[in-house]
């Protein structure tokens, strides 16, 4: 890695932290401010009265590196338009650079053309965010790890397993299996089956539709085990809740089930409560519903120290790469 300029490391050094939260996930943005030791940015959002936007940030912002926080999770279209609003204030009123730290990147599932005459949403978003303003991108366990490339800035791709593999030693899992619920999501299994010292195993689903998923085998031995089911999102629960019911079946003990975004649409919480998932492993990227809080499965995990600590590392231009060794 090349040494940085002195112009960079002059900036670095001089120019403030400034951190602004949208609406979607205030809480936290005040624990990752709360983590470095700063003021949460002074900014209001607020809406018209057919529902338009509006952003007014009440401080000088002039030379300063702002990170503005904002998952653009439900209602996903109304937390983009925020965020691109509030990157456009924000280089309108001459800040150093623009950082869109987005813990739940939304759209990530539209990667690609999945079919004749299709969007590619998640570059579209990417463009967006660049028109706005926007230089640099966090965000955590993108859905498809090409959308970085989506981006002509930096794009810092965090990952919450130095949160969850603490979590999981300490549940003291017999003969821990680690379980994709599909071949996407092998690698990421792969990853937390070596920090766990754990067997790996696939469950073979067949998607007739979007949302509805149908489990048909377990590849792999998970008989007598303790099993963990990583996925990066659960969203309406059908899949988790069927590749569960199937390792059940065959003969697993304890099933937890690993999500970093705890989406949990339509159905979600019912399929989880009614599930045989023994325990539900999330973490607060996404704000949970007042019926998610009452779910007893749930536990949920904090990420603001990881987002806290990507944001002093890259105002010090130290490395981020050694927070996941």
């Amino acid at each position: 890695m090349p040494a940085p300029n002195a112009a960079a490391l002059s900036r670095a050094l001089h120019s403030p932290i400034k951190i602004f939260s949208g609406s979607s996930h205030p809480l936290l943005a005040a624990e990752i401010c709360a983590y470095i030791g700063l003021e949460l940015g002074k900014a209001r959002v607020s809406r018209f009265s057919d529902g338009e936007v509006r952003v007014e940030i009440d401080e000088s912002v002039r030379g300063a590196d702002v990170y503005v926080v904002q998952p653009t999770c439900s209602p996903v279209n109304d937390s983009l338009m925020e965020l691109l609003i509030m990157c456009d204030a924000l280089k309108r009123a001459s800040a150093g650079s623009i950082s869109a730290v987005i813990p739940y990147f939304g759209y990530a599932r539209q990667d690609r053309k999945a079919a004749p005459r299709a969007p590619i949403s998640a570059r579209l978003v990417t463009d967006l965010l660049s028109a706005a303003g926007v230089g640099r991108i966090i965000a955590m366990e993108l859905h498809a790890g090409q959308i970085q490339g989506f981006f002509n800035g930096p794009v810092d791709h965090l990952y919450a397993s130095p949160n969850v593999v603490p979590y999981l030693q300490t549940l003291r899992l017999h003969s821990p299996v680690v379980v994709s619920p599909d071949a996407g999501g092998v690698e990421r299994a792969r990853a937390y089956a070596k920090h766990l010292h754990a067997s790996l195993a696939i469950v073979d689903k067949r998607r007739a539709a979007p949302n509805v998923a149908e489990v048909m085998n377990v590849i792999g031995d998970v008989d007598g085990c303790d099993v963990v089911l990583i996925d990066d999102m659960i969203d309406t629960a059908g899949t988790i809740c069927q590749a569960a019911r199937a390792l059940k079946q065959r003969g697993a003990l304890q099933v937890y089930a690993v999500a970093t975004h705890a989406v949990l649409s339509g159905p979600a919480i019912e399929r989880l409560a009614e599930s045989a998932i023994d325990q539900v492993i999330v973490t607060n990227t996404i704000p949970l519903s007042e019926d998610a809080k009452r779910c007893d499965k749930l536990k949920v995990l904090s990420t603001a120290t990881l987002f806290g600590e990507a944001i002093k590392r890259i105002h010090d231009l130290s490395s981020l790469s050694s927070l996941f060794d």
